[in-house]
């Protein structure tokens, strides 16, 4: 029985897309997760029990026990969500984002390369390696949305590692023929998320009556977009989409973070008074906007969770 290796599946996003597919497929889903702090295999608790699920306990930088993985569950695909994620946490101290993001995803393609590449060069036959990457790649856009061809332009030390990974994933394929793919995706809400994303983070502040920082004026601009539809563009990518190629995943939902504060103050039935400007981060983007005009074309996907209720819904699944 051949498998799928998703790195990163004890995390947020990871988590979900093997909830998403583990009974749609009779592969083994290998996880592997360092476990780190945003981690935990309490995410996982409901795959658990499945006869197909295999997790591991490691990093994606152990080369040695990449080889195994790959060797013993007979990998065919590879879905990337390990990775260090938080801005902040890029602006305090970038070598974790540069060790995990840059590092880790070489050392993984190049396991990959070694275990699906013959002689002769060709790859064996419905290998797979999708690269999950961000909007923030961009940079800030003022009008308009990012297609994508638009220009690499990362503006923080976290952005600026999952573009280099980007880079780094797209000259394998162009130099090693490597089957490679990309998606790059707006920001991810949902039930359960580590509490230091905004969401989260502010409706567990408004749950304590503590002040809600919000940076700067508010107005910066986000294209928010469910776990579950991009769980879905994943597993569509991943099975339908074309070697070589970048998707941009959408969410049809841009909203200032002013507007989401406000919004769970008033879900939690809190008071505004509870906001507190701060200053504003380094090198912060204005405005996000991604075009996903390229997967909906070509494969059919597009977004189809309603935000506001969504919202609501996670608001209160956190309270």
């Amino acid at each position: 029985m051949s498998g799928i290796l998703v790195t990163g599946g004890a995390g947020f996003i990871g988590s979900n897309f093997i909830r998403h597919i583990i009974d749609k497929t009779t592969e083994t889903i290998v996880n592997l997760d360092a476990l780190t702090y945003a981690g935990s295999r309490e995410n996982n608790k409901t795959v658990e029990c499945k006869t197909n699920y295999v997790f591991i306990h490691g990093d994606i930088t152990d080369s040695e026990l990449l080889n195994k993985i790959f060797k013993e569950h007979k990998i065919t695909s590879v879905v990337n969500f390990a990775a260090e994620s938080h801005v902040d946490r890029s602006i305090q101290d970038p070598t974790a984002f540069l060790r995990t993001n840059v590092l880790g995803t070489q050392i993984l393609m190049d396991a990959a390369k070694e275990a699906w590449q013959a002689e002769d060069g060709r790859y064996k036959e419905g290998t797979r390696f999708l690269q999950i990457s961000t909007d923030e790649v961009y940079g800030s856009i003022e009008e308009g949305k990012f297609t994508e061809e638009s220009n690499i332009q990362p503006n923080s030390p976290y952005s600026a590692s999952k573009a280099a990974a980007d880079m780094l994933a797209l000259s394998y394929h162009k130099t090693y023929g490597f089957p490679v793919l990309i998606t790059r995706c707006g920001n991810n809400y949902g039930e359960n998320q580590y509490p230091e994303k905004l969401i989260p983070l502010m409706v567990k502040r408004a749950i304590d009556n503590k002040p809600l920082p919000v940076y700067g004026d508010g107005q910066q601009v986000r294209d928010w977009i469910h776990v579950e539809d991009h769980c879905r563009a994943i597993a569509l990518v991943l099975k339908k989409g074309t070697i070589g190629e970048v998707y941009n995943v959408g969410g049809d939902t841009e909203v200032t973070n002013m507007t989401i504060v406000k919004a769970i103050l008033n879900i939690t039935d809190k008071p505004e008074s509870l906001i507190q400007h701060v200053e504003d981060r380094l090198g912060h983007d204005r405005r996000y906007a991604v075009d996903h005009k390229k997967i909906t074309e070509e494969l059919g996907w597009e977004p189809k969770v309603n935000f506001k209720e969504a919202l609501e819904v996670v608001v209160r699944w956190y309270m």
